[in-house]
């Protein structure tokens, strides 16, 4: 087989992105730990091996060029595709040893996490996970561009191209305060019985906000003005008196406890998210994110199954008050 020399190197191209990335010689010199001289004499020595100017400078700072923006993307996908040659050599030589980068949202880490860490450091002893939190959005983004290596996330969110394989069911409940009718109401409640019930919701940009929008709908809830912007903040809301809202089964426990609120079981088919680890196609980690999947879907199945049963608990006959917690 012929080959063809390649006229720019690996250490150039990663030049080439971070001016790119940080619109300023001097700031991308500073993150490739070399001198502004080099680094610029490094990036002129590729533009003229491809015959293209990418950059231009001016009083802003540094700018694209058309051939630039043309060729950005590919040069990403090169750097993206030899940081997963070397991942898979590494993976190859122990896909259960090192460090892996995770994504995990806000609705599901504090709530899994304590109970899953303990699981994979027993199950995966020489696999280290740094866990980073944030929305649907920027993880997909963050798995899709090589800065994670997979996210936690939930299947009905727009995952993009992302493979996934799912962990486990996380089912809704009712939060209501304990005087509130439906956490009075007997046996466990169906959608409908949401119908003209005040409820509240999280701000936009979250994907639990869009699946318990879904419910709602189905149930001709009102959905009242104020948004929290985290869990937390959307209980409290409700314990003070404000409606009733819907949480996923993982955070009922603890959000419930804290604020003295009833949890309400839907009956079958309960409204529920399906929970997924995902990774990029063809992702080196594959092998050692699978792995993680299987632990964390244990942790997911334990969690759950004692929630629902709490919740069930909690749907007495009618005339009898919940328990407080």
């Amino acid at each position: 087989m012929t080959t063809v020399p390649l006229p720019v190197t690996l250490r150039q191209l990663q030049y080439l992105a971070a001016v790119a990335d940080l619109r300023s010689f001097r700031r991308a010199a500073e993150a490739c730990h070399v001198s502004q001289p080099s680094l610029s004499a490094q990036v002129a020595e590729a533009e003229g091996a491809l015959g293209v100017r990418l950059f231009e400078r001016d009083r802003r700072g540094v700018l694209l060029t058309r051939a630039g923006e043309a060729l950005l993307p590919r040069l990403r996908q090169v750097l993206l595709e030899a940081g997963d040659l070397v991942e898979a050599a590494r993976r190859h030589a122990d896909p259960r040893a090192g460090t892996i980068r995770l994504g995990v949202l806000p609705t599901i880490g504090p709530y899994l996490l304590p109970a899953a860490v303990p699981l994979l450091r027993a199950g995966l002893p020489r696999l280290a996970i740094r866990w980073e939190e944030d929305r649907t959005a920027a993880l997909v983004a963050r798995v899709e561009a090589g800065e994670l290596e997979g996210a936690l996330l939930a299947a009905e969110a727009d995952l993009g191209t992302l493979e996934t394989v799912p962990v486990g069911e996380d089912p809704f409940v009712l939060a209501a305060p304990p005087d509130h009718p439906l956490a009075r109401a007997a046996g466990p409640l169906r959608p409908a019985d949401l119908r003209g019930a005040e409820v509240l919701l999280l701000d936009d940009g979250h994907c639990l906000r869009d699946q318990a929008l879904e419910v709602c709908g189905r149930a001709r809830a009102r959905e009242l003005d104020f948004r929290a912007t985290s869990l937390g903040t959307l209980v409290q809301m409700v314990a003070g008196g404000a409606g009733v809202t819907l949480l996923p089964s993982l955070a009922a426990a603890v959000e419930a406890a804290r604020a003295g609120l009833v949890l309400r079981p839907f009956a079958p088919p309960a409204p529920a998210r399906t929970l997924v680890v995902a990774w990029r196609r063809r992702s080196a980690a594959e092998p050692a994110l699978r792995e993680v999947a299987e632990v964390v879907a244990r942790a997911v199945r334990e969690l759950v199954r004692e929630v629902v049963r709490e919740a069930a608990r909690e749907a007495r006959p009618a005339g009898r008050a919940p328990r407080r917690r």
